[in-house]
């Protein structure tokens, strides 16, 4: 086995490049320019692509060019004489070390949203400009109601200002395009068209636009390579009740077993053919439906202007995506083994290493090198969060030349990270003790794990949501007076995106939980400017059989195999029931990791998962 203490040649999936934000001002100024050559007061600059994706690529980063930016959320707004960036509670440390908060002033989305900011900001009589493709209907109206209550107007662009100012911007992507095989997709293109066909005959449509490039490559069991981290070929589909699909790729790289596979079904056209064929398609008020998540507003402009009648709601697909089938599960359970076998090689090299002292991302590179030598590996599923110290307390740290830091005895490392393998997606996240914790540090970490504990033991009825046992993990926390400002569990792909929905345990998790949907398991703490705790498993919702119940009932099987730091556990504070999941947890990871390990690495994760009553 390479020792991965030395970083690999290979090329990386990472980089660790600087934020921009010394020449925002300049950029901001760039803008303001623009914006009096269209006479216009103001212009909406949101993190996405015409897609509404939370990945997008690099020609469409205008908020980090703008800003300096670079986390996965955010709006930014330039008026003549202020600029805002707004984020959520994942951001509120990091926005302000990135950008130029001379210029641009952070706003904590908790404090204030976007829309309130523009009432009392906007003057009676400006224009506030957007760009349609990058805003969805329901935005645009939030949007107006706030200029209207200014007494402002809201005007679209028909060319971005950002790209019109933007001097060097990359290219559209073009990355190759092939098949999935339907043996890991588990299901035929031709089994989904028809399970399509079926949702909008029901709904009373007549077509459905694919605006989520996630569920075009569900759909047709295809994976692209057109954004980072995540197997996306960017583009639309239009799919009608009745006759063939088309597909419109951005990419002009299609593989052939792809072009043989998708002939039965769908044709393939360029995408500068889309809004005529659209329009065509919507000739004789056709009901169209629109993704209400990741429809562009452009898009009910088109399919309105053409005369047909914009359906806004749920993609059909996205519901189907979230339950996963037999395939997909086999497949993910093989991955996470797999990954759990390199994790685990990764925090045994970690935990001999630190005595000597390892950096943020000399840690990034030796958990990369380890999944590449497991096999399958595609990329990782997202940059990793290599966080010590203080910036483990950023929720999503990215390490870069300027700020990696090497970990100090008495110190926490925080490491969140993911893999694509062809058959399967993974994200873990731990927190590892660098010598001896304190006892605040066990505390909080003792917790947080009861917390992780509570959702991974959960046991609720069907119909429930992720909001109805999102305060299981935050309980233990609350009884000490903390909390954490992000969601506890996000829903996760299949060879897809490490983000997906509609599924997640949070505040907001509306939908109700399913057989076969999988999600995250991820409390935390964070005491700013000192660590970051985190403990994360991936879990697959599943049915559960309980003599007696008079209701079906769901459950959690846990997917994730790696140990949890028993360092920084107070045994007490954990109780009974909770150890003995734990010991549970950690016997069942050395029974099914340590066949394939070697002596040393066998022997430390023997000591790893040991009871915890053991010593």
């Amino acid at each position: 086995m390479t020792n991965p203490a030395a970083p690999s040649s290979r090329p990386r999936f990472q980089t660790f490049d600087e934020p921009g934000h010394a020449k925002g001002p300049e950029r901001i100024e760039a803008l303001r320019a623009a914006l009096r050559e269209i006479r216009a007061d103001g212009f909406v600059v949101p993190r996405a692509d015409e897609h509404q994706s939370e990945y997008v690529p690099a020609d469409a980063e205008r908020l980090a060019w703008l800003t300096g930016f670079t986390g996965s959320a955010g709006t930014a707004i330039v008026l003549a004489d202020a600029a805002a960036l707004f984020v959520d509670g994942r951001y509120t440390l990091q926005a302000p070390e990135q950008v130029e908060t001379g210029t641009i002033t952070v706003v904590p989305l908790a404090e204030t949203t976007p829309e309130a900011w523009l009432t009392t900001h906007l003057k009676p009589g400006q224009t506030l400009a957007y760009d349609p493709w990058l805003h969805t209907p329901d935005g645009v109206a939030r949007l107006e109601r706030a200029a209207a209550k200014a007494g402002a107007t809201l005007r679209p662009v028909q060319d971005n200002l950002v790209d019109a100012v933007w001097a060097g911007r990359p290219r559209p992507p073009a990355g190759r395009v092939s098949l999935h095989p339907d043996a890991l997709a588990g299901e035929t293109r031709e089994e989904k068209r028809d399970r399509i066909r079926a949702a909008l005959a029901e709904g009373g449509l007549d077509a459905l636009v694919i605006s989520d490039p996630h569920n075009l490559a569900w759909a047709f069991n295809l994976r692209g390579a057109d954004v980072a981290h995540t197997p996306l070929a960017l583009g639309y589909a239009l799919v009608p009740r009745e006759g063939r699909a088309t597909l419109y790729l951005t990419s002009p790289d299609i593989d052939a077993d792809l072009r043989a596979a998708l002939e039965p079904l769908a044709d393939c056209r360029p995408r500068a053919a889309f809004a005529e064929d659209l329009a065509r398609l919507c000739a004789g008020a056709a009901r169209v439906r629109l993704d209400t998540a990741t429809g562009a507003a452009a898009l009910k402009d088109l399919v309105e202007a053409a005369g047909g009648i914009a359906e806004p709601g749920a993609d059909p697909i996205t519901a189907m995506k979230a339950v996963k089938n037999a395939a997909e599960m086999a497949g993910t359970r093989a991955a996470h083994r797999r990954d759990g076998l390199a994790v685990t090689r990764f925090l045994a090299w970690l935990d001999r290493a630190a005595s000597e002292g390892v950096s943020e991302i000399r840690a990034v590179e030796s958990l990369e090198d380890f999944r590449k030598e497991g096999g399958l590996l595609r990329d990782v599923s997202f940059p990793t969060i290599s966080g010590s110290g203080p910036n483990g307390a950023i929720v999503h740290y990215r390490v870069t030349r300027s700020t990696d830091r090497t970990a100090r005895q008495g110190e926490l490392f925080l490491i969140d990270s993911g893999a694509q393998y062809a058959d399967g997606t993974t994200d873990i996240t731990r927190t590892v003790a660098i010598g001896l914790p304190n006892d605040e540090m066990r505390d909080r970490f003792t917790r947080v794990l009861k917390g992780h504990i509570a959702i991974a033991r959960a046991v609720f009825p069907q119909g429930t949501t992720g909001a109805q046992i999102d305060a299981f993990a935050r309980a233990s926390l609350w009884q000490a007076g903390l909390d954490y400002d992000h969601g506890t569990g996000h829903g996760v792909g299949a060879f897809l995106s490490v983000h997906e929905g509609p599924q997640r345990i949070a505040k907001t998790g509306t939908v109700a939980l399913k057989p076969g949907m999988i999600l995250s398991n991820e409390p935390g703490y964070y005491r700013a400017g000192a660590y970051g705790i985190r403990i994360e498993n991936l879990i697959l919702v599943e049915e559960r059989v309980i003599p007696g119940a008079e209701r079906a009932m769901l459950g959690f099987e846990t997917l994730t195999l790696a140990p949890i730091d028993r360092r920084l556990i107070d045994p007490v504070l954990l109780g009974e029931a909770d150890a003995a999941w734990l010991d549970a947890y950690h016997a069942r990871v050395r029974e099914t990791l340590s066949p394939d390990l070697d002596g040393p690495v066998r022997e430390w994760l023997e000591a790893a998962t040991r009871p915890l009553g053991a010593g």
